[in-house]
Formats: structure tokens, C-alpha cells, sequence
């Protein structure tokens, strides 16, 4: 399965997730989108979503501090725990051998990232 994984802020538009969903490689054979549970229904999210004909993945941000990510954001880290929410995402949603195939990359206006992870979803 794979799986991209975005962070964002509130205020994120569907431009920026498409923008950093494409930087990350594009929507091309997901099986999902994730990120954490708490911003899983935001209205730009779920276009995105519906635009690649995938489902949201919600994934609780104590699984997110579990998750060693290759990048690493001084703010995410204070919030989440975790170095990436884009990257632990994507790799807690694939399972647990799963293993990224494109890092954090953050969209020109800074408000969405994305990473893509691949596994077995098991």
C-alpha cells in the first residue's frame, strides 16, 4: 500500500495540499492519505481526498510520537513529538514495515507538507 502522509496548518487551502501532495511525487497509485486524528476532517483534507478517490487515514498523535522520521521540524517536534507529521503519518498509516519512498517537502506558501511512505499495511 501507499500512503502519503500531510501536515498542515488551519489555515491551509486545497491549492497548497495538491501543491505539496505533487512536490511528493503525486497521488499516482495511493491507497490512502493520512495525517492526525485531530485535523482528519478538515474540509481541504477531505477534497484532496476525494480528488486522488482515496480514504483519510486519521492517525492519533501518540502513534505519531512514536514514529522516528527522517526530517525533522523544531515546532512539529515541540507539538507532535515527532520530527515530521507528513512523514510519520504516511509510514504509521502503511504499517509497521513500512518505508518512506519521498520525505517532508512543504509547499511554497508553508502551510501543508507531504511525504509518501509504502508497505504492507498489516
Amino acid at each position: 500500500m501507499k500512503v502519503a502522509g500531510l501536515g498542515f496548518r488551519k489555515e491551509v487551502t486545497l491549492a497548497s495540499l495538491r501543491e505539496a501532495l505533487l512536490a511528493a511525487g503525486g497521488p499516482e497509485g495511493l491507497t490512502a492519505i493520512a495525517t492526525v486524528s485531530d485535523k482528519a476532517d478538515a474540509e481541504p483534507l477531505l477534497q484532496l481526498a476525494r480528488e486522488c478517490g482515496v480514504p483519510v487515514k486519521a492517525v492519533p498523535a501518540d502513534v505519531l510520537a512514536s514514529v522516528d522520521t527522517l526530517t525533522q521540524s523544531k515546532f512539529v517536534t515541540e507539538k507532535f513529538g515527532t520530527g515530521s507529521v507528513a512523514e510519520a503519518a504516511a509510514l504509521a498509516a502503511a504499517g509497521p514495515r513500512a518505508r518512506l519512498i519521498a520525505t517532508r517537502v512543504v509547499s511554497q506558501d508553508r502551510t501543508a507538507t507531504a511525504a509518501i511512505a509504502e508497505g504492507d499495511g498489516a
